[in-house]
């Protein structure tokens, strides 16, 4: 009896354990599965949690980052630009809405980079790194379409009232050309939302917006009552990923992402999808 008994539990013990054994590979290959997996170098790569990318966004910028129609699912240019990278990366992307004045401050804290139409300058490029241009911007001034006023570089925006969007390189250049008294007349409204300055537009409380032309073509493609009165096509900006100064894995690792994509043609087809109407 003692040895049937001994017998049945050894018997419950071995089906305990190989079922334990299934169990284990079953979720193993089910981890496995969901975890993303890197299809470029990422050598010295560094974020700030294992196995996602944070992104800062200031979601608001259409046609580069907005919410989709639910409200709450991030869609735009930007967003299908570094959810590509992040996935080249090995890595889930989770976006981080900020606003835009002072979206660099929270580079290494809040998040890992920013990918929010982010100029490339001389001036940001001493405190922190960017990933290669994934796309040629320049400054736009957009008007209402029966507006007189004729417009062919920055000097005829004098007497003018301006809306811009505040932290942005188009109101670091009214800044410079107002400093200098290269315009002495005219003054600028900074809104944090840049489709706030084309309500004050479309309602008459100023008399052009200073904004990238990206973002202009895409106004004037959604909106008929406005028009780009003038592209400054002598001064041309370029767009990239920024991130701190000392993640040089990270930066690497991105730039493989970003050719990767290029060669793909990934990027084009985003491109063709967000600004179509607007060519």
């Amino acid at each position: 009896m003692k040895k049937l008994l001994a017998l049945a539990l050894t018997l419950v013990m071995a089906a305990t354990v190989f079922t334990a054994c299934g169990s284990s590979k079953k979720e193993d290959a089910t981890t496995a599965k969901n975890e993303e997996v890197a299809t470029v170098k990422t050598d010295g790569m560094k974020t700030i949690e294992k196995g996602t990318l944070n992104v800062g966004v200031e979601i608001g910028y259409p046609p580069f980052e907005q919410f989709a129609e639910d409200g709450k699912t991030e869609e735009g240019y930007d967003i299908d630009i570094i959810s590509g990278v992040a996935k080249r990366l090995g890595l889930k992307v989770n976006f981080v809405n900020t606003a835009f004045d002072g979206i660099f401050k929270g580079i290494d804290k809040n998040y890992d980079v920013v990918c929010s139409a982010i100029t490339i300058t001389k001036e940001r490029k001493q405190t922190m790194l960017f990933s290669d241009p994934y796309i040629d911007n320049y400054q736009a001034v957009v008007v209402n379409k029966d507006s007189k006023a004729k417009i062919g570089a920055f000097t005829d925006l004098e007497g003018l009232t301006i809306a811009l969007q505040e932290g942005t390189t188009s109101m670091e250049m009214m800044d410079d050309l107002i400093g200098t008294k290269t315009l002495k007349k005219t003054k600028y409204i900074k809104s944090e939302k840049v489709t706030n300055c084309f309500e004050q537009l479309k309602n008459g409380e100023v008399d052009a917006v200073l904004v990238d032309s990206t973002v202009a073509d895409g106004q004037v493609a959604k909106n008929k009552n406005f028009k780009i009165a003038w592209k400054d096509n002598s001064e041309p900006e370029q767009f990239g990923i920024a991130m701190g100064k000392k993640n040089v894995g990270l930066q690497k690792a991105i730039n493989l992402a970003l050719k990767d994509m290029k060669a793909k043609g990934e990027i084009d087809d985003s491109y063709d999808f967000w600004f179509k109407q607007a060519k």
